[in-house]
């Protein structure tokens, strides 16, 4: 970093030094714009991650809570996602199942991830096909659900493929729930003031 600054301030120094006056000047000025626009380009390349970083967290303090914000892929090829907490300290994540969008509250409480009825059916599963034979534990007590494979769960450009998955019985769930079926398979996640972050 110290290097691309000394020579964006020698390139602007240049340019104020030798940009005065007559067709020489003229040139010179030129000169030093063209030096000023491609160091920068340079310096910008070569601290692209940083800078990503910097727009990612700008971008995450002014989005809505409970919207899914993602940064862009590393050099390592690692994908960050961060969802906002929701004024009720929850986090709801736009999530994409089998390509169908729907909102699911993430909670590390459940081992799978769970659909109710509704975005099961918009996500292409047909529940009238279903036996729900699965006891689970809800706040109301003891209920019943499915067990289904879902093609794919995307949060934020965050693929997995293959998710075991529970569909609650109608009436027995009021929010879809991104579990631990999904999350144990991703690199890494974090819980940190107002954002989770997601790492591929």
């Amino acid at each position: 970093m110290p290097v691309v600054t000394a020579a964006l301030l020698s390139a602007y120094a240049l340019y104020l030094l030798l940009g005065q006056g007559g067709r020489f000047g003229q040139t010179i000025r030129n000169l030093g714009i063209w030096a000023l626009l491609f160091l920068g380009f340079v310096a910008g390349y070569a601290y692209r991650d940083e800078i990503n970083t910097i727009a990612y967290r700008v971008i995450g303090e002014l989005v809505p809570p409970g919207h899914t914000v993602a940064a862009a892929t590393s050099e390592a090829g690692e994908r960050t996602v961060r969802v906002r907490r929701r004024p009720d300290g929850h986090f709801m994540a736009r999530v994409e199942v089998n390509g169908a969008a729907l909102n699911l509250l993430v909670d590390t409480g459940a081992s799978t991830v769970v659909l109710k009825p509704a975005d099961a059916e918009r996500a292409g599963i047909d529940t009238k096909a279903l036996n729900f034979s699965v006891p689970v534990q809800t706040a109301n007590g003891t209920a019943y659900a499915a067990p289904v494979r879902l093609r794919s769960i995307t949060v934020g450009g965050i693929e997995v493929k293959d998710v075991e998955t529970l569909v609650s019985k109608p009436g027995s769930l009021n929010e879809s729930l991104l579990g631990m079926s999904f999350l144990r398979r991703l690199r890494s996640y974090e819980f940190s003031g107002d954002f989770l972050t997601l790492r591929s």
